[in-house]
């Protein structure tokens, strides 16, 4: 092997290095910022959590209890997840609800069926035949 040689095959070792070195590099930096979005987002969805168990007890008169067997959650997780959320939001948040619950509903026109179309299908006072696994009928009664 040539002195050359050597030294293209040296260049192309630092090479593979250092585009490795970028690859990890890019790889670490994408990972952070996923990390990072996906901490933003579970706080997020904590803070809402938080603040639905304030505005449902806050609704039922703060009587946990009842929201604990409606919801299926123990009250005192109930209880801990809604301490932090301030009174002013709890009632903001209801206003919002408020005022979805009191927006009429946008209702679709439905297309007229065509004559002759029933909605439900006859019945008749015979029993449906059963087909068994092996392909023969059996009685349904």
């Amino acid at each position: 092997m040539s002195a050359a040689e050597l030294r293209r095959r040296v260049r192309a070792a630092e090479a593979l290095k250092a585009k490795t070195r970028e690859l990890a590099a890019a790889n670490a930096l994408t990972a952070r910022e996923a990390a990072v979005k996906a901490a933003r987002a579970k706080e997020e969805a904590d803070v809402t959590a938080r603040e639905a168990a304030a505005v449902v007890l806050r609704l039922f008169d703060n009587d946990a209890e009842l929201v604990s067997e409606l919801l299926g959650v123990p009250a005192e997780d109930l209880e801990r997840e809604a301490k932090p959320v301030t009174a002013a939001r709890a009632k903001e948040i209801i206003e919002v609800l408020r005022t979805r619950a009191e927006r009429p509903r946008s209702t679709r026109s439905r297309k007229p069926r065509p004559d002759g179309a029933e909605t439900s299908s006859p019945v008749s006072d015979a029993p449906a035949p059963i087909v068994t696994a092996d392909g023969s009928r059996a009685d349904a009664a």
